[in-house]
């Protein structure tokens, strides 16, 4: 499965979607963009605090039957929160891009993601979103309708992108935490 693919993933397994599916937004309030940037910029201490104490034990279970590991979680909110970044910036440095997906499964097999200390993930994710917020914030309203083209799921605008991605943090985040309260860590 390709990363962006939200809306192709069926969602009968309740454990994949612990905070529902993404919901594309049909328009945004500058006032509802600044709350999901809010939650991007929480997203990597909230993703901290969810695996904070966990032994390498427990950051090496799945966080359900088939899934990634919950260390495999926090390197893959990395992974596709640096495309996401570069992917921005192309949508306004460029006139409607086309980005490349990534075979997100593959990435999440990678010995950086498989293995590496999440500290690496956390610490790359805290200057990441730093920046990325950042910049964010400093564009004109007209740029979140600024669009690129992703080949699986058509035009998105930067709003979809923000929102897309403020649900993507919640998401994983939930998924660790969902784990932590039914094994009682």
């Amino acid at each position: 499965m390709l990363i962006d693919s939200w809306h192709s993933v069926n969602m009968e397994d309740d454990s994949r979607y612990p905070i529902g599916r993404f919901k594309r937004p049909e328009n945004q309030t500058a006032q509802q963009r600044d709350a999901l940037l809010v939650r991007i910029e929480q997203t990597p201490a909230n993703l901290a605090n969810a695996v904070e104490g966990l032994t390498v034990s427990q950051l090496d279970t799945p966080y359900r039957e088939g899934g990634w590991t919950l260390r495999q979680v926090v390197h893959h909110v990395a992974d596709s929160h640096m495309h996401s970044y570069i992917r921005t910036k192309f949508a306004v440095a460029e006139e409607h891009p086309s980005i490349k997906p990534y075979d997100e499964g593959v990435w999440a097999n990678f010995d950086d993601a498989a293995a590496a200390p999440v500290e690496v993930s956390l610490t790359l994710l805290d200057n990441l979103h730093n920046r990325w917020v950042r910049w964010f914030r400093s564009l004109p309203e007209d740029a979140f309708s600024r669009t690129l083209f992703h080949p699986e799921n058509g035009d998105m605008s930067l709003d979809v992108i923000v929102a897309l991605y403020a649900w993507h943090g919640d998401h994983h985040t939930a998924h660790i935490r969902k784990l932590r309260e039914r094994m009682g860590w």
